[in-house]
């Protein structure tokens, strides 16, 4: 894939619930912060190969879909009109583990253009290429930490909670929110930095009980909302800043057409 060309519109599907999950191309980036003064969890940067194509939420996942599959809403902020369109939060990985078992188990959920597929978590190498589409900047849109309030809710302009998914301008392959507002779990293990060479599928740490998260959140200052920083958390932790977007990977898919 060039990951520059926008000459044609790329397959996206939407589901029940009105959220939207648009394709992600196979292609090459570079993993990571190419910067000599970079954090050392974030080196070294190597090239990542992206071999399989699968299809991203356009946003992370909202309370009112949340609600609707588990009958619960753990989140922190609900209070209001709006709040069943805030991101849901104060979900752990056991707890996005026993969503994605659910939604797993709806045949009506599994079948998308024509095709059959799973939802899992991203990777962390799929996440930093979406939110990275194409750009090796800092964030997708730049370098300057001006820009980033046109594009996501952090520490110096949520108002102290999160806010409605989508008000934030989209990246250039249409994935919105994934600087700041929650963070993202990732279906990797944490390992301190990037030595052992990345590929597509899950990083696994034997013994390891901490996992990915991504994106910064609404009480992280900017730079924590950068393409190539990098946190965790143990899989039992829950917090008001920690939210899920999902993946659905197709089991067979054709790109010819």
């Amino acid at each position: 894939m060039s990951m520059e060309d926008t000459s044609r519109p790329l397959p996206f599907f939407t589901d029940r619930w009105g959220a939207t999950y648009r394709l992600v191309e196979p292609g090459s980036f570079v993993f990571g912060n190419e910067r000599p003064d970079a954090h050392p969890a974030e080196q070294p940067a190597h090239e990542v190969v992206i071999s399989e194509p699968f299809f991203l939420g356009e946003r992370p996942v909202t309370q009112a879909i949340w609600l609707d599959v588990m009958e619960e809403n753990p989140s922190r902020f609900q209070d209001g009109w709006s709040a069943g369109l805030r991101p849901v939060e104060s979900v752990s990985l056991i707890d996005v583990g026993r969503f994605l078992k659910r939604i797993n188990s709806d045949a009506s959920m599994l079948n998308h253009l024509g095709m059959q597929g799973i939802w899992r978590l991203p990777t962390e190498v799929e996440w930093e290429y979406a939110a990275r589409c194409g750009q090796r900047g800092r964030w997708w849109f730049g370098d300057h930490d001006a820009d980033l309030d046109s594009h996501g809710w952090h520490a110096g302009n949520s108002g102290g909670s999160t806010r409605e998914v989508g008000l934030k301008q989209p990246n250039a392959w249409g994935f919105q929110d994934m600087n700041g507002l929650v963070q993202e779990w990732c279906s990797d293990h944490w390992e301190r930095n990037l030595q052992a060479q990345r590929s597509q599928r899950p990083h696994h740490v034997p013994d390891e009980e901490r996992h990915v998260v991504r994106g910064g959140a609404w009480f992280t200052e900017s730079d924590s909302t950068r393409n190539a920083a990098r946190a965790f958390a143990n899989a039992h932790k829950q917090s008001d800043g920690l939210g899920v977007r999902l993946v659905w990977e197709p089991v067979t898919l054709s790109l010819e057409n």
